[in-house]
């Protein structure tokens, strides 16, 4: 178990009084293989199988699974399941700072001092973070990559993507599938710099973003938006959380 991974409280439900600015994100098969034996027939054969599977639509229509950089799978939701096509979200209403944002929504905003941005790796055990779901600290040297997931990557990976300047938006995993296909619309309207991923920290709200942010502090600060409850004004909160951090990470990684 490696302790103080991440950061201790600097300020609750208050972020630092910057106003929200304009967000500075960048606009941005499996094969068949087989082989010879030797005889006519035996290739007339093998060809004739390919057949009846092509014929049958061979494949399935589930998850699009693919290799990460470390060998690991990462599992994207393409179809019906934890992150369903088709929703629909509130246009975000304007205003004038990430505070009024979690007010419309009643979230509330926290943000953490960071006390360190070092690697660590699996056989120094989880990384014990201040935070459910974290902002911030100590993290697997291979980020996970953007994207909506339908099955989280470990935390420790998620949190090198938040040194990278993402914006990472959580939520439970039993919401209402309505709920979830409103999340991923969300999601697909704008996912530059972006992650959605299903909660694995056990957070206590429903929906939730956080950030890691360069400035005030040596190693910068962590950014907290939970929100209770799922409402159609969580859109609001996630927009002006969005504006105000994305893009301005420990490192700005295309």
């Amino acid at each position: 178990m490696v302790e103080g991974g991440d950061q201790e409280p600097d300020t609750a439900n208050a972020q630092d009084g910057d106003p929200a600015a304009p967000d500075p994100a960048p606009a941005r098969g499996n094969a068949l293989a087989g082989y010879a034996v030797g005889g006519l027939a035996v290739a007339l054969a093998t060809i004739a199988v390919v057949a009846l599977i092509a014929s049958l639509g061979g494949g399935s229509d589930g998850d699009a699974v693919e290799p990460e950089p470390n060998g690991d799978l990462t599992v994207r939701d393409e179809g019906p399941g934890v992150l369903p096509d088709g929703g629909l979200f509130k246009i975000p209403e304007e205003v004038d700072s990430a505070e009024a944002g979690a007010a419309a929504a009643d979230c509330e905003l926290r943000s953490f001092k960071v006390r360190s941005r070092d690697h660590v790796t699996r056989g120094d055990g989880p990384v014990r973070y201040s935070s459910k779901p974290p902002t911030s600290g100590e993290h697997d040297p291979v980020p996970a990559p953007d994207g909506a997931y339908s099955v989280s990557p470990d935390v420790e990976r998620l949190v090198h993507t938040l040194e990278h300047s993402r914006v990472i938006v959580w939520f439970k995993r039993d919401l209402p599938a309505k709920a979830r296909a409103s999340l991923k619309a969300y999601y697909d309207n704008d996912s530059q710099l972006m992650v959605l991923v299903p909660d694995p920290t056990g957070m206590e709200y429903e929906v939730a973003a956080t950030a890691w942010t360069r400035d005030p502090g040596k190693h910068g600060t962590g950014r907290l938006l939970g929100c209770p409850e799922y409402s159609a004004n969580v859109y609001t909160a996630l927009e002006a959380f969005k504006k105000r951090n994305r893009g301005r990470g420990m490192e700005l990684v295309p």
